[in-house]
């Protein structure tokens, strides 16, 4: 049932560091992309960062110079370290990934049950 499992939340002061990780199970194959989403209360669900399978990389203007994702092709994991974090990135952050059940041809948008993440000043 679970098909992306996330890791890595928790509270944390300004200034500290996270990292989450997200590991696609043996269920999902040719994913492509990878990334990460965030939440905050009342706020529309947005795009933190994602990954390609050939290392291109995207991030919210918000997030850049601060977060890096990075991804392991092998595992099917995609990762998402966070430094310098800022009340402002209090959210529930949730993995996504692009990809397709192994005895089908059509692809999925994949969800993560989504990990919390605070940062308090």
């Amino acid at each position: 049932q679970v098909q992306l499992e996330e890791s890595g939340g928790g509270s944390v002061q300004a200034g500290g560091s996270l990292m989450l990780s997200c590991a696609a199970s043996r269920n999902i194959v040719s994913v492509d992309p990878m990334g990460w989403y965030r939440q905050a209360p009342g706020k529309q669900r947005e795009l933190v960062a994602a990954i390609t399978s050939a290392g291109i990389t995207n991030y919210a203007d918000s997030v850049k110079g601060r977060f890096t994702i990075s991804r392991d092709n092998a595992k099917n994991t995609v990762y998402l370290q966070m430094n310098s974090l800022k009340p402002e990135d209090t959210a529930v952050y949730y993995c996504h990934a692009y990809g397709r059940p192994p005895n089908l041809t059509w692809y999925y948008d994949y969800w993560g049950q989504g990990t919390q993440v605070t940062v308090s000043s």
